[in-house]
């Protein structure tokens, strides 16, 4: 069978693409951008790439379109599709139809901290010889890959709650049908699909719905949100983990790099790793609970987490120059800044001097969505930075006024790498958070704290 993808250099779309070639498809597909790092993923998997949405790349008539959710009608591509009544299929029910439904699927959904955890699950089962396929909107350092195909019967994917296609309003995930299915947390985003917290709840209780009784359903034990969700109904065992009436962790240092892990009153064992952030020991219990399904006990599924790697743009050290530390991290929500931020702090000490730099990209922030948090989430910071572009349709300039902390809104971004550079004297961290690229501000940066006089 011959698959044309439309959107094939997002994450996703991409990591579609790759799982069809390794599983036997024909694969070409297109995109308005065609750039490295996933151009070159793509291309050195053999699969042929066009440059835009025009019509003729159809020329070829492949056997089923793949259409990612960045395409919209009047798209030349997307109306001779539909004039020419071409067979075609949105990205999650495609994955359904044709890979998942022969695997027992493990999903991690949420607001936040999904690509982390979803990254601990596969290495866990990687690590005890499930050799898991995974798909994942990150690159887990530890695959160097953000999807694959393999035989194993397991499968881990990304859950995300982002409808499918112009023609698909579901969440994507309603797609998947899990057998085990994690929820981080739940609170209000995508603004610009999502009226309410309410109208999320009720697409995750549609994900919930399709769960198994045969299979698992790990949650925390101090999430409101999702305690509505499954009072909706659940057909599924239940396990809140967090609390001392279930699995729960002890920390040994403040970052959160070590920590104990007990079951109930029973100890399991002691976890040292990279990580920092009592997130991300809320993340490793929820994917060491999902990871016993498959038979992995408790003490070896924490043990595999002491090899685990983040994936990339989760706290990731760019560089170090003149004992000046530029770090990256996805984090666009105000919880997940606030806990950003507040993990980095505990893993600098609190006489380091931290300085936060943001990009409100998204289209939650870029609509104003959660606004109202956002100055809070950087306490943790000494100074803030917050690139705001002409993109964002709400006033930024309100945050200064707002803040506890010297907050300043630029938006000329040449005078924002300068204000950063000024402002980051010797024994500065700096965090820069965006869920984009932002006009490679990492690389700028170091150079001219390399230069700075």
């Amino acid at each position: 069978m011959h698959i044309h993808i439309l959107g094939i250099c997002g994450t996703f779309m991409g990591g579609i693409a790759m799982i069809a070639k390794q599983a036997g498809f024909k694969v070409t597909g297109s995109d308005k951008n065609v750039y490295p790092p996933m151009s070159d993923e793509l291309e050195g998997a053999g699969i042929e790439l066009h440059q835009g949405f025009d019509a003729e790349q159809l020329d070829n008539h492949p056997d089923v379109i793949v259409v990612g959710n960045v395409m919209k009608r009047g798209m030349d591509v997307v109306e001779r599709m539909l004039n020419e009544n071409m067979r075609y299929i949105s990205g999650p029910q495609w994955l359904e139809e044709h890979y998942l439904t022969h695997k027992t699927v493990l999903a991690v959904a949420g607001t936040h901290g999904k690509t982390t955890t979803s990254s601990m699950l596969a290495w866990i089962l990687e690590a005890n010889g499930k050799n898991p396929g995974f798909l994942i909107g990150g690159i887990p350092e530890n695959f160097g890959i953000s999807a694959r195909s393999t035989d194993s019967e397991y499968f881990v994917i990304e859950a995300d709650e982002y409808d499918c296609a112009f023609f698909d309003k579901r969440s994507k995930f309603v797609h998947y049908h899990p057998t085990v299915l994690i929820m981080n947390n739940l609170e209000y985003d995508h603004a610009d699909i999502f009226d309410s917290v309410h109208d999320i709840q009720k697409q995750f209780h549609h994900l919930v719905r399709t769960v198994p009784g045969k299979g698992l359903v790990v949650m925390p034990n101090d999430d409101h949100n999702l305690d509505e969700v499954v009072e909706m109904g659940c057909w599924t065992p239940l396990c809140k983990v967090g609390d001392e009436n279930s699995l729960h962790a002890k920390l040994l240092k403040s970052d959160g790099s070590e920590f104990e892990i007990y079951d109930k009153d029973k100890f399991i064992t002691t976890v040292k790793y990279s990580c920092t952030g009592t997130y991300n020991v809320h993340n490793s219990l929820m994917a060491i609970k999902a990871a016993s399904y498959t038979g992995i006990s408790l003490v070896d599924a924490a043990k595999a987490l002491e090899t685990f790697k983040l994936p990339k743009r989760r706290m990731e050290l760019k560089g170090v120059i003149n004992d000046v530390a530029v770090y990256d991290d996805f984090a666009h929500h105000p919880t997940a800044i606030k806990l950003t931020l507040e993990g980095l702090r505990e893993k600098i000490g609190h006489e380091k001097r931290l300085v936060a730099v943001f990009e409100p990209r998204s289209n939650s922030m870029k609509m104003g969505a959660n606004h109202e948090f956002l100055a809070n989430s950087f306490d943790c910071a000494d100074e803030i930075f917050v690139y705001a572009n002409d993109s964002v349709k709400w006033d930024v300039k309100q945050l200064e006024n707002q803040s506890k902390k010297p907050l300043h809104v630029v938006q000329d971004f040449d005078k924002l790498l300068d204000l950063i550079v000024e402002k980051s004297p010797k024994g500065t961290t700096i965090l820069v958070m965006s869920n984009g690229g932002f006009n490679g501000i990492h690389q700028k940066l170091l150079d001219k704290l390399q230069n700075k006089d």
